[in-house]
């Protein structure tokens, strides 16, 4: 019974005592004395994309609204994109590209793996840019040309979507060498071929689970934004061509609830109506002897503005006769156009 209590004590005594008793001091509670450091500097002519950030903070736009007293508005619907899983090629302006709704960081090494699955192993990949160049690779229905393909790969102007797009080039057998990438692809049906292929495998998985870290800023910033500017009436900056951004808008409003009365493309007009969502049930006489829903002639309530500014599109919501609105109703209506663009 002594032994036992002697061992008991022992192991009471470790216990209490920790690692201290091994001399081994206790660092749990070092980084309370941590202090700040400068950034490293890494030399001019040495590569420094190995120290990125790895978490980098997003810069938050500034978008309060004056607080004023009004009815609480009912939650807007979400956005019908939200809950697609889509796949698609579209086409505008001549070019073509493929259309996924997940993040480019997801995006990135499904398209790499895709490549390497088929046998098109890249010779450059530039996850910062973007950018995955194939190696010149043959194919059995022409035996004198070598042919190689630029994928680009950019956030899409659809919420959480990206875009993916290709470019082909093609040269004489032995001649490939200090080539450069055209404009334009050189032969459209192997571009087409191309995208299918990609579009067609990234289809069949069901699950995106893989993420690059590395290409978490994939093709720089955001194509579209909403800018509250502090003196001026909010709008929608679209950093794409000006046809391009008129037929996202119109495919945006006929989406999210917008009633085009009628428009004029060469003046960048839209006369809309966009009319709240209701779920009151009409009565036993107005079912009767109501008019139908086909009946009804809407009045136009808001014009949808699209305009060329410098490098790109400024999209603005305004009153039936031009007056502006407040903010927070110009900004609501924003919201549901971004939230249905593509």
């Amino acid at each position: 019974m002594k032994q036992i209590l002697t061992g008991f004590s022992v192991v009471l005594i470790l216990n209490l005592t920790g690692c201290g008793w091994l001399g081994l001091r206790d660092r749990s509670n070092d980084y309370l004395l941590a202090e700040e450091t400068q950034p490293t500097v890494v030399p001019a002519d040495l590569d420094s994309a190995t120290l990125g950030q790895i978490y980098p903070i997003p810069v938050i736009p500034v978008n309060s609204v004056e607080l004023v007293s009004y009815e609480v508005p009912r939650p807007q619907p979400a956005s019908v994109n939200t809950f697609e899983q889509l796949v698609k090629i579209q086409s505008v302006e001549g070019r073509r590209w493929i259309l996924i709704n997940i993040s480019p960081s997801e995006a990135w090494p499904r398209v790499r793996n895709i490549l390497n699955r088929n046998g098109i192993p890249s010779a450059k990949a530039e996850g910062s840019s973007g950018i995955i160049e194939t190696v010149w690779v043959n194919f059995n229905s022409d035996e004198d040309s070598a042919h190689r393909f630029r994928f680009e790969i950019a956030p899409g102007v659809q919420i959480d979507s990206t875009e993916i797009s290709a470019l082909h080039q093609q040269a004489a057998k032995g001649e490939e060498e200090g080539l450069d990438w055209p404009e334009k692809s050189q032969n459209e049906t192997r571009e087409s071929d191309m995208l299918s292929l990609v579009a067609n495998d990234l289809a069949s998985a069901s699950e995106y689970a893989s993420v690059s870290l590395l290409a978490q800023d994939i093709g720089g910033e955001a194509k579209v934004e909403i800018v509250t500017p502090a003196v001026a009436d909010p709008y929608i900056q679209v950093k794409l061509s000006f046809d391009r951004t008129w037929a996202s808008i119109s495919y945006s409003a006929d989406r999210g609830g917008f009633v085009t009365v009628d428009k004029n493309r060469s003046e960048g007009v839209m006369y809309v109506n966009y009319t709240e969502e209701t779920t009151d049930e009409p009565g036993f006489f107005n079912r009767w002897f109501g008019g139908g829903a086909g009946d009804e002639i809407l009045d136009v309530n808001y014009q949808v503005l699209v305009e060329a500014v410098g490098g790109s599109v400024e999209v603005r919501i305004i009153g039936p006769d031009g007056e502006g609105l407040n903010q927070a109703e110009s900004l609501r209506l924003l919201k549901v156009l971004r939230g249905n663009m593509s």
